[in-house]
């Protein structure tokens, strides 16, 4: 496979290049959203709003190359993408949606008058 590689045609090396470097940079901004924002609902937006764009750019790159190499057209990196920007943004919204139920369900707990048991007892039928 090295060979490949060293005759890749400036054409093609270009591209993927540039699109490898630009979706790396997004990645790269989503991690630091994740580490840098005060707070987690502010957290979650950086990797869940980049890691499409990111990754899209990845694979479009990784079809151009192997599209490329193999003198033929790839496009399984297309189911790939399609999983990825199908889920990303379900599995964010799934996140969110528990942390609002758990900060509901703390903030009702805080509003509760507190009891003398430390475990509430068994309802009786």
């Amino acid at each position: 496979m090295n060979q490949g590689i060293e005759t890749l045609p400036v054409w093609v090396s270009l591209p993927v290049t540039a699109l490898l470097v630009l979706g790396s940079l997004i990645v790269l901004i989503g991690a630091l959203g994740l580490v840098r924002l005060p707070n987690f609902y502010q957290r979650i937006h950086g990797p869940a709003i980049t890691i499409t764009l990111g990754t899209g750019c990845i694979l479009i790159a990784s079809m151009i190359y192997f599209t490329a190499l193999q003198s033929r057209l790839v496009i399984h990196e297309l189911l790939i993408t399609a999983f990825v920007f199908l889920t990303a943004p379900v599995v964010a919204m799934l996140i969110m949606r528990t942390a609002v139920y758990r900060d509901l369900r703390a903030a009702k707990r805080d509003r509760e008058p507190e009891s003398d048991e430390t475990y509430p007892c068994p309802r009786k039928k």
